[in-house]
């Protein structure tokens, strides 16, 4: 098969907060997206820094690549984009899927923004439709509609290749979590399902792993393979009870590290928020309220 239905994707792991982020292209030279990019941040003193995000730069660089989009797969809880960062170094037009807008009317509500606060998703360069086309170069991208983790998830096919967010992990790990704002199991199992229901030898490109049991950072699987031996959604699991499950374990879950100013960031396609008349950017801490 052609380059164009086989893209070469490469993956730069983050172990900070366990998150990968990708390069898809078709060869050296030719156009790239950058899907769920980093930026470092530091809780303890609430400074950014761009290691991460300039192992990506690197990359692109040294295959010398055209940055078409910078794509987010969900308004992720566990890491800040690097997007504003990535773009300012590399060109590219920042997108996410169309139903970032309820994320960020919820989320408005919660860190209770500046009214200026726009939810209609134009702090994006692109809003991206279920099923919608887009052009990397000669590569073809579709948006797939995957919610359940979030009410906004996507997950981006090219060509053989779809990188799936945070719907699914790897099959010793399973499934992402559905009790944030907005979060559904039923909704989840559904979208896994439409995923899992694609050519057995697709390859799926996870956003994050958490190996267990000390086996070596993988993030790379099929959809053949998850079908076989993931442990909350391989074959003959039903809905009922994936949501038992699902629903049961979340209950256990602590909020992850970086949601408060993760979520902060990644509604604003990874911008700070407005600096204040001292000319310092703050982070909302709602106290008592998630």
């Amino acid at each position: 098969m052609s380059s164009v239905l086989n893209p070469v994707v490469h993956g730069i792991f983050d172990p900070a907060t366990w998150t990968v982020t990708y390069v898809v292209y078709e060869n050296e030279g030719s156009a790239c997206a950058i899907i769920d990019s980093v930026l470092d941040y530091d809780p303890k003193s609430g400074r950014t820094s761009t290691e991460s995000a300039d192992k990506v730069i690197a990359f692109v660089r040294q295959k010398k690549l055209n940055v078409a989009w910078i794509l987010e797969t969900h308004a992720h809880a566990d890491h800040l984009t690097a997007a504003p960062y990535l773009k300012s170094q590399l060109g590219g037009q920042t997108a996410i899927g169309d139903h970032i807008t309820a994320v960020q009317r919820v989320f408005k509500g919660i860190f209770n923004l500046e009214p200026s606060f726009k939810e209609d998703g134009t702090q994006f360069n692109h809003l991206l439709k279920d099923n919608e086309a887009f052009a990397i170069g000669n590569l073809t991208g579709h948006t797939l509609f995957v919610p359940g983790h979030t009410p906004a998830c996507v997950a981006y096919q090219i060509g053989d290749a779809v990188f799936v967010g945070d719907t699914l992990f790897m099959p010793d790990v399973g499934s992402a979590r559905c009790d944030f704002p907005g979060g559904d199991a039923k909704t989840l199992y559904a979208s896994t399902r439409k995923l899992l229901s694609l050519p057995p030898r697709t390859r799926l490109f996870m956003c994050h792993d958490y190996p267990p049991n000390d086996r070596p950072i993988r993030f790379e699987t099929t959809v053949a393979e998850q079908r076989a031996h993931n442990i909350h959604l391989h074959d003959g699991i039903e809905e009922a009870e994936f949501i038992r499950m699902r629903t049961t374990r979340d209950a256990t879950l602590a909020m992850p590290v970086l949601i408060l100013p993760a979520v902060q960031i990644n509604i604003r396609a990874g911008e700070l928020p407005p600096k204040e008349d001292n000319g310092v950017s703050y982070l909302k801490i709602p106290v008592n309220s998630l």
